[in-house]
């Protein structure tokens, strides 16, 4: 029984969404990605997942964080964390592009952010700034 010195990933045909989002680097760690999923971030084609649920290749995850809607389509199924080249083999970002300049927006620092000491954001003020940021 002779093994090659290279990693191998055993493909499998359906793995689950906590288990992928964390093995293609999408998430940093298992916890979090289930989180996201129990907190409702986390959909496939368009319909909200439990951790539990089952992922096959061809559908589309739409991961909500940062502040905008990541898409990815599966490309395969692994349920062991992988480098960043085999991740890059597994999923593919198709996020729309008006997203990707809303993280840009995000991190450029314009948002209105509260002085100090002025407490949380009223229910309008958080409505307006939705509204500003299009959420």
């Amino acid at each position: 029984m002779s093994q090659n010195n290279s990693v191998c990933h055993q493909l499998i045909s359906s793995v689950r969404i906590d288990k992928w989002l964390w093995a293609v680097r999408i998430c940093k760690t298992r916890l979090i990605a289930t989180d996201l999923c129990k907190r409702h971030k986390v959909s496939v084609n368009g319909q909200p997942v439990k951790p539990s649920r089952d992922v096959v290749a061809g559908q589309i995850v739409v991961v909500r964080k940062d502040g905008i809607g990541w898409q990815y389509r599966v490309l395969k199924c692994i349920d062991k964390r992988v480098g960043p080249p085999v991740a890059k083999e597994c999923c593919e970002d198709i996020t729309p592009q008006e997203e990707k300049d809303k993280l840009a927006l995000v991190k450029g620092g314009w948002i209105p952010r509260r002085a100090p000491g002025e407490g949380r954001p009223t229910k309008k003020e958080r409505r307006e700034m939705d509204r500003v940021l299009g959420l």
